[in-house]
């Protein structure tokens, strides 16, 4: 079966938990909680930084997030958007997010990124499988 086919209650559905993944990855960075982060990855994820370093798998994806996560939100506020959900198929998804920082006063702050996360459903759960962030330089 392919993407053409899910039903438009089913699409909308699998949106709605695409987008809850989506909030708890916003959740988890803003509340610098890397074990959070973490578990919404597949065990095999592969994940690039926005500064491009590769990490494969989510033991080597907690073990960086553990790292770079505590303190790092200490003065922004990050906020995730789906801007975009594409079915390869019924069970994966590209996502395309839209990232900002806001200062506690709500004013942008910092480049903005443009994440793309390919997600797969696995026992019914949405989880993220090969991730790519890019920072958006402003020219």
């Amino acid at each position: 079966m392919n993407a053409e086919h899910i039903d438009e209650h089913t699409h909308e559905t699998e949106i709605e938990a695409i987008r809850r993944v989506v909030a708890a990855v916003q959740h988890s960075q803003r509340n610098m909680l890397p074990g959070e982060f973490a578990g919404l990855f597949r065990h095999d994820a592969v994940w690039t930084t926005a500064h491009g370093r590769r990490l494969f798998g989510r033991d080597e994806i907690s073990e960086f997030t553990h790292k770079v996560l505590p303190g790092a939100m200490t003065d922004v506020t990050p906020t995730y958007e789906v801007e975009h959900v594409l079915f390869i198929r019924p069970d994966v998804a590209a996502v395309k997010i839209r990232q900002r920082y806001l200062t506690p006063g709500g004013e942008p702050v910092g480049n903005a990124g443009s994440p793309m996360y390919v997600m797969s459903k696995e026992d019914g759960r949405w989880l993220l499988t090969a991730c790519q962030n890019t920072e958006v330089l402003d020219t």
